[in-house]
Formats: structure tokens, C-alpha cells, sequence
């Protein structure tokens, strides 16, 4: 059992950066590969980054490759997203997700454990 909790969503105008941490407590962090998915309103939720419990084999969604960045502090437990150069279309809530297993998952029944999300808005 691993619990998520998400932060540092909030609105900002297009062109700009957000920074996204999620803090996990209960089983070792460094036990589970982690990713970013987000959901936009009337869409269905969708992979944005993963990366494995090393902080290796780090993968991207073609709609972000480029533009944001993932990664983790195991001795912290936080999973990051850092967001830039954020677009309209970067709107969404965002969820952190952990799995166990070798490898990155891009699909959402892939992951067990889910964090509440935390809302992303970027205006034009």
C-alpha cells in the first residue's frame, strides 16, 4: 500500500512553468515505477511521463516530449513533473500513479495506486 498526494498545480498563462510534486508514504517509495497522467474535462485520462524506480528509463507522451521533465528523490519519496512552456492544451487534472513490476507502464489499468490530482489551468 502506497498513499499519493499531489501539489503545485495552479493556473498560469501560456508560455509559463509549474513545477508538480507527489509525496508518497507507506510502502518504499524506491519499491514502485511511478508516472504523471492527466485528464482533461470530457477526455479520458492519459499518460504523460514514467519513470522507473532507479529514476532510469524515463518515457514521454509525443504532446509533452521536450517541454516537461520527470523525475524523483527516493531518499524524499516525491515523485516531480516540472511543466514548461505549458499550453492551453496542457489544461487538465494531474495524477501521479505507482506500480509495481520491471517496467514503465503507459496505460492507466497498468497502475494500482493513484494520488487525488491536482488541477493544472494554462489561459492564452
Amino acid at each position: 500500500q502506497v498513499n499519493l498526494v499531489e501539489s503545485g498545480g495552479g493556473l498560469v498563462q501560456a508560455g509559463g512553468s509549474l513545477r508538480l510534486s507527489c509525496v508518497a508514504s507507506g510502502r518504499t517509495f524506491s519499491d514502485f515505477n511511478m508516472a504523471w497522467f492527466r485528464q482533461a474535462p470530457g477526455k479520458e485520462r492519459e499518460f504523460v511521463a514514467g519513470l522507473r524506480w532507479s529514476g532510469g528509463g524515463t518515457s514521454y507522451s509525443d504532446s509533452v516530449r521536450g517541454r516537461f521533465t520527470i523525475s524523483r528523490d527516493n531518499a524524499k519519496s516525491t515523485l516531480y513533473l516540472q511543466l514548461n512552456n505549458l499550453k492551453p492544451e496542457d489544461t487538465a487534472v494531474y495524477y501521479c500513479a505507482a506500480k509495481l513490476g520491471l517496467l514503465v507502464g503507459t496505460e492507466v489499468n497498468q497502475y494500482r495506486y493513484w494520488g487525488q490530482g491536482t488541477q493544472v489551468t494554462v489561459s492564452s
